[in-house]
């Protein structure tokens, strides 16, 4: 099975848009939104069935037992994070609490415990011929690099007889969750976007994804927004021998189609248009990846 994943490098480049796009194109029977901060791909993609939901627990929480402790406050003078304080007696603050252990490890009574904390919520969602998994991570929670290898784990457990293709949709950024995003896919479509942020960060994630090995085409969207900035990025992919697979333009019916609960693609627009040709680009590039063919 095929895997190709969405990326941007930095947010609001219109990626989630294009993965939506990529995915209704494809009739993928797998799909996941590895966005974990801040999941939207659903918004486009109506589920008509109930989530099977699964709580997620990230790293542990301290928790302090007031009839043990004598108040030494060996706890709070270790801790990094601030995350103990006096408040009649010594306690915890769960959302500054990283869950490193130190304070369970220098309490010479052991009043410290650590304790299992629910840290987010993973979603599967099954059709008849379709699996999406996705989840949000709390607020303030670490360890989203660890949900997102969990909903990509979830996905390809759950996979349908036959799936030849799954869709990701990643996170923005280098951090963590795009880099757990990138293990083990086929293909990565970097969406960039014409300004100056969107050219330097694209050019952040081409380098993260090229530790990976990890085999790239870019494309660019609201393209004629700035016409040299989009030259310059053609031409960098050039340089680069990275496959440039197409330009989208500023689309105000893109807003309407995603507003409406529908993807570009199921609407007559320039935008849909454009991303049905980077579409054909990007899964020729996929299946020469997939026979060994260098495109």
């Amino acid at each position: 099975m095929k895997q190709l994943l969405i990326l941007s490098g930095k947010g609001g480049t219109g990626k989630t848009t294009v993965a939506g796009a990529l995915i209704k194109l494809s009739q993928a029977r797998a799909y996941a939104d590895c966005d974990v901060d801040a999941p939207n791909l659903h918004l486009s993609m109506a589920q008509t069935g109930a989530a099977e939901r699964l709580d997620y627990y990230g790293m542990p929480k301290a928790q302090i037992d007031a009839e043990i402790c004598i108040g030494c406050g060996k706890c709070e003078e270790n801790c990094r994070f601030d995350a103990i304080i006096q408040k009649n007696g010594y306690v915890v603050d769960s959302f500054s609490c990283e869950g490193c252990g130190v304070c369970e490890a220098v309490c010479p009574v052991n009043a410290v415990s650590m304790n299992p904390a629910i840290a987010g919520e993973q979603m599967l969602y099954r059709a008849a011929s379709s699996v999406f998994s996705t989840a949000q991570l709390k607020m303030g929670s670490g360890t989203s690099g660890k949900l997102v290898t969990e909903v990509k784990k979830r996905m390809l457990s759950s996979l349908l007889p036959e799936t030849e293709l799954a869709i990701i949709d990643g996170s923005p950024g280098i951090g963590c969750p795009v880099i757990a995003s990138l293990s083990g896919v086929s293909m990565v479509l970097i969406v960039a976007e014409p300004s100056v942020s969107g050219v330097s960060d694209m050019g952040r994630i081409i380098r993260t994804a090229e530790i990976f090995h990890t085999p790239l085409c870019v494309c660019v969207n609201k393209a004629d927004v700035n016409y040299e900035l989009t030259r310059q990025i053609e031409r960098f992919c050039e340089e680069k021998h990275i496959p440039f697979v197409g330009t989208i333009p500023y689309d105000p019916q893109a807003v309407t189609a995603i507003n409406d609960g529908i993807t570009i693609v199921e609407i007559d627009c320039p935008s849909g248009r454009a991303v049905r040709q980077i579409y054909a680009e990007t899964m020729q590039l996929l299946q020469a990846q997939a026979g060994g063919i260098e495109a």
